[in-house]
């Protein structure tokens, strides 16, 4: 998670759309939109309204569906003793409460919320949906991130990160795949969320300067000006890392590209490719190339190591010749 809060005010204030929205608003209990939320989690508070909290999740946020409004009813109508267990669920520290399906609550929940400074929302989704959705959106602001310099790109569909030295040319190139129509994620800053502990998404860490470039000698440009809304996204899952560097005549560098090496970003390996640069070398054809190729052998064809197996091939058929007739010479 961020080193900011994220509060139930920040909650409701999510500019999320279609599929992503919550589409909530507050009730009741107004005061406690302050209130921090600390884990990405929630919970259905049914045992805890029949009386049973010694495994009460408080700190998680507290989802009303229709079972839980149904009950709530019942024994608000009845004036049933089981009412002062909502006062003993409000003694709880609760970030807020969340009634589904555009559901009401009872009077006397209303009472006791205000009582406890305690925010109820109400969203026009069912509980499922709500659930499904507010679980993904809380995974992504608590999962672990780490801001980079570098350049996050998509090129025929992979999220491809340039890394390398100040001034070695990673937003020239990234330039000149854009104009060849891919598109840009993020320049100069890439902030990367680890998602389920398997997954990295770049976006830009700031949302002002986002999709602008720096390029030496021209300025800062805008790139959805410039070339269009069909040039940018907002965020990409990085699957190949691309580490620039000047060339040195003195270095051996991969030639086969049999060996994998990898680069680990918030404990998640990625694979790894170290380019050289240098004046004269098209480096925007060999990023696409190497986008292409790492398709390729994530649909299970290595062709340095399909390489490799033909010239042993090779070699054990130039031994068997020279056996064969090196024995028919002698006789």
């Amino acid at each position: 998670m961020s080193e900011n809060k994220f509060t139930v005010l920040d909650l409701i204030g999510l500019n999320l759309k279609e599929h992503d929205s919550l589409d909530l608003r507050c009730f009741c209990g107004r005061k406690g939109l302050s209130h921090i939320i600390n884990v990405p989690e929630v919970n259905r508070p049914g045992l805890a309204l029949s009386g049973f909290f010694d495994v009460f999740a408080n700190n998680r946020i507290q989802i009303f569906g229709r079972g839980e409004v149904e009950y709530l009813k019942r024994i608000g109508a009845e004036n049933n003793i089981n009412t002062a267990f909502v006062n003993r669920l409000f003694n709880y520290k609760i970030p807020c409460c969340v009634f589904t399906c555009n559901l009401e609550p009872e009077p006397f929940f209303i009472e006791e919320a205000e009582r406890a400074g305690c925010p109820v929302l109400i969203t026009t989704l069912n509980t499922t949906e709500f659930i499904v959705r507010v679980l993904r959106i809380l995974s992504t602001i608590f999962a672990p991130q780490k801001t980079i310099h570098g350049v996050l790109i998509e090129v025929f569909g992979v999220g491809v990160l340039l890394l390398g030295e100040s001034g070695v040319g990673k937003s020239e190139i990234a330039l000149e795949l854009i104009k060849s129509g891919h598109r840009l994620v993020a320049d100069d800053a890439v902030k990367i969320h680890c998602i389920n502990g398997n997954v990295l998404i770049g976006t830009g860490a700031n949302k002002i300067i986002g999709h602008h470039m720096e390029i030496r000698g021209v300025g800062v440009i805008n790139i959805t000006h410039i070339f269009g809304v069909g040039a940018i996204r907002d965020r990409k899952q990085i699957e190949l890392v691309v580490e620039l560097e000047d060339w040195d005549p003195q270095k051996n560098y991969d030639r086969l590209g049999s060996k994998d090496e990898y680069a680990d970003i918030l404990g998640v390996s990625v694979h790894k490719l170290v380019i050289p640069v240098k004046p004269g070398r098209n480096c925007c054809i060999v990023i696409e190339t190497a986008v292409m190729n790492e398709r390729l052998k994530n649909m299970g064809y290595n062709a340095g190591k399909e390489f490799e197996r033909n010239i042993l091939k090779w070699i054990e058929s130039e031994k068997a010749s020279s056996v064969y007739f090196g024995q028919n010479n002698i006789t």
